[in-house]
């Protein structure tokens, strides 16, 4: 299924701040040390035997996925999917599944060098001076940021909202995965969300794009819009646990699978 929102969260607020080129290099340090600060973050792009995959790698990417244009996400039994707009452009596409979900969102990337080391630093960095807590850890899918991200309760109280930044550098490009809900909480119950991101086919496009350009995607051409109302009766039983409410839906587009 298919919901359509503008980003409002704050875990995404946050995650914004991978979109803005930071120097984490103040002006009055050395040559050396800028250097190394580059060379640790700018590497090239790991191997990717499990994906995710570049368009020239799959032969068949419409099999099993939904094609978004810059994306095909595999499709899975009972999932919602939402897309995400900035301005006029769709550029994040979230999976939701019962009580955990993951947002896609691909971005260009200079040919011959990886970014998701730099990301990091951007996002620990922009989460810790909101007042919330990072965790760099190794996981399924390589380094990860585990967040407690502050965020304000619909009773005016503060609370924490749990997320996982994934993401892996591909030829080109750079796919980020947001993991919220259970699969956050409890990582070790995001097997599917991580195969999800692991399955997901990245079509850069050979046209010039900046590095840190999102990738634009497109709606399916047989998506039908629901009625707000009628799909939200619908998941009323589907919430986040963790300290997260049930997410924000815009206007519902429903895709019949």
């Amino acid at each position: 299924m298919f919901g359509r929102r503008k980003k409002d969260s704050a875990a995404e607020d946050a995650a914004g701040a991978d979109e803005q080129v930071v120097d984490g290099v103040d002006s009055d340090e050395s040559g050396d040390s800028a250097d190394a600060a580059r060379s640790r973050v700018r590497l090239e792009p790991e191997p990717r035997p499990d994906g995710p995959w570049d368009l020239s790698e799959v032969r068949e990417p419409g099999e099993g996925r939904v094609d978004l244009g810059g994306l095909f996400v595999p499709g899975v039994e009972g999932m919602e999917l939402r897309v995400e707009v900035a301005g006029d452009a769709i550029v994040a596409a979230t999976v939701v599944l019962q009580d955990s979900a993951i947002q896609l969102q691909g971005f260009a990337a200079p040919k011959k060098e990886g970014i998701w080391g730099e990301v990091r630093e951007e996002i620990a960095s922009g989460i810790t001076q909101q007042g919330g807590v990072i965790d760099e850890v190794e996981g399924a899918l390589g380094w990860e940021l585990r967040a407690q991200v502050p965020v304000q309760l619909p009773d005016g109280t503060g609370g924490v909202q749990v997320v996982r930044f994934i993401g892996v550098d591909g030829p080109r490009w750079f796919l980020r995965g947001v993991i919220s809900g259970q699969g956050a909480v409890q990582p070790q119950a995001a097997g599917l969300l991580e195969q999800i991101f692991r399955d997901t086919v990245v079509v850069r496009g050979e046209g010039p794009m900046a590095p840190r350009d999102p990738i634009v995607l497109k709606l399916p051409d047989d998506a039908q819009m629901v009625a707000e109302g009628v799909q939200q009766e619908q998941q009323e039983g589907s919430r986040f646990s963790g300290g997260m409410g049930q997410l924000q839906r815009g206007p519902e587009i429903t895709e019949v699978r």
